[in-house]
C-alpha cells in the first residue's frame, strides 16, 4: 500500500506543478490589466506585473485543466498495477500471438480462455477481481478501451491434465477462443504422477487447440514450498512442458522461473507472494503474473502494428 500512496502523492504534486508556472490568479490578472501601459504618472510599475489578455488567460487555464486530467489518468494506470519486474536477463526471443493481436488491431471482439486448476480459478486471492484472469482482462481493457475483450475463467481446483482433457472441448474449444492460456502440471507434481504422461496429454491438447485456430500460451507449475518439496518431479515437469511448447511452437510462460527469481533473485520471502498453504499465490503474486503476461500480449500487438514479420506458427516467448 505504501507504493500506492507514494504514486498518488507524486501524481497530485505533478498536477500542482502543472498549475503554478504560468497561470495567474484572478487577483493577479486583474492587477495586470489595470497596470498602465507607460509610466506617465511617474509611479514605478513592478517588473513582475505582466498584462495578460483575457483570452490567453482562459487558454492557460484550459491547458492546466487538461494537464490535471492527463496526470489523473496516469495516476489511475499506476495505481492499477503493482510494483513488479521480470527476472534479470529479460526476454530471450519474443515471438508473437498473431491471432489475438490481429483481432485487437482490427477492433474485433476478443475471447481469451484461462484454462487450468486452482491457481487459475484464483484460490488464495481475497476477491474474484484479484484472480489473474480478471487482472489480465482489466489490464487489456485499459490498454484498448474501445475493444470488446472477454477473459473466461475455466480454472477448476484439484485438476490436472487427465481431468482437463475431459472438459477441453466443451469449456475451451466450443467457445471459439482467440487465445488459450493453459496452466497445468502442478497437481501432477503433488500427486507424484509421471511428468512424461502429463506432457503427452498436454501435447495432444495443444494439437486440438491449434486445430481450432487459437493462439496458446502454456504455463508451468509455480515455484513455492509445496512444489519445491517435490523438487525432482517438479524439475522434470518444468523441462518437459518447456520442450512441448518448443516442439509445438506455442507460447510458454515460465512461471516456475519467474517466481524463483522473486525469491532468489529479488530476495522476496515466500509469504510476500504465496499464501499460508505454501502453494497458491496471493493477490500480489496473481497481479504480477497477470501484468507480465499482459505486457507480452500488448507487445505482440505492437509488433504486428509495426509490421514485424513473425511467422504465425512461432509464438514461443519469455516474459518481458
Amino acid at each position: 500500500m505504501r507504493f500506492y500512496r507514494i504514486a498518488y502523492v507524486v501524481a497530485l504534486s505533478v498536477a500542482a506543478i502543472a498549475l503554478t508556472p504560468t497561470a495567474l490568479t484572478p487577483a493577479r490578472a486583474e492587477m495586470a490589466q489595470a497596470a498602465p501601459s507607460d509610466n506617465t504618472t511617474g509611479t514605478a510599475v513592478p517588473s513582475n506585473v505582466v498584462a495578460v489578455d483575457p483570452a490567453q488567460q482562459k487558454s492557460l487555464a484550459g491547458k492546466a485543466i487538461d494537464k490535471v486530467k492527463e496526470v489523473a489518468k496516469s495516476a489511475s494506470d499506476i495505481l492499477s498495477r503493482v510494483p513488479c519486474r521480470s527476472p534479470k536477463g529479460g526476454a530471450k526471443t519474443m515471438g508473437s500471438l498473431p491471432h489475438v493481436a490481429a483481432k485487437l488491431i482490427a477492433g474485433k471482439p476478443v475471447v481469451i480462455v484461462a484454462f487450468g486448476s486452482s491457481s487459475t480459478q484464483g484460490f488464495g486471492s481475497t476477491s474474484p477481481e484479484f484472480t489473474y484472469p480478471n487482472r489480465l482482462a482489466a489490464q487489456l481493457r485499459r490498454q484498448y478501451p474501445g475493444a470488446d475483450i472477454t477473459v473466461l475463467n475455466r480454472g477448476k481446483g484439484g485438476e490436472d491434465a487427465p481431468e482437463m482433457m475431459k472438459r477441453l472441448q466443451t469449456e475451451v474449444i466450443d467457445v471459439n477462443p482467440d487465445m488459450v492460456i493453459w496452466q497445468v502440471g502442478t497437481n501432477a507434481v503433488l500427486r507424484n504422477l509421471d511428468p512424461a504422461d502429463t506432457a503427452k496429454l498436454v501435447e495432444d491438447g495443444i494439437a486440438r487447440i491449434q486445430a481450432a485456430g487459437a493462439d496458446l500460451v502454456l504455463v508451468d507449475p509455480q515455484y513455492s514450498p509445496a512444489v519445491n518439496a517435490k523438487a525432482e518431479n517438479a524439475g522434470r515437469m518444468v523441462k518437459l512442458l518447456g520442450k512441448v511448447a518448443e516442439l509445438r511452437h506455442v507460447g510458454f510462460f515460465p512461471r516456475f522461473d519467474v517466481m524463483r527469481d522473486w525469491h532468489e533473485g529479488q530476495s522476496m520471502p515466500f509469504e510476500s507472494f504465496v499464501v499460508a498453504d505454501g502453494l497458491h499465490m496471493n493477490d500480489w503474486g496473481y497481479a504480477c503474473f497477470a501484468q507480465l503476461l499482459g505486457d507480452d500480449i500488448i507487445k505482440s500487438v505492437g509488433q504486428i502494428k509495426l509490421g514485424v514479420n513473425v511467422p504465425a506458427n512461432v509464438q514461443a516467448y519469455r516474459p518481458m
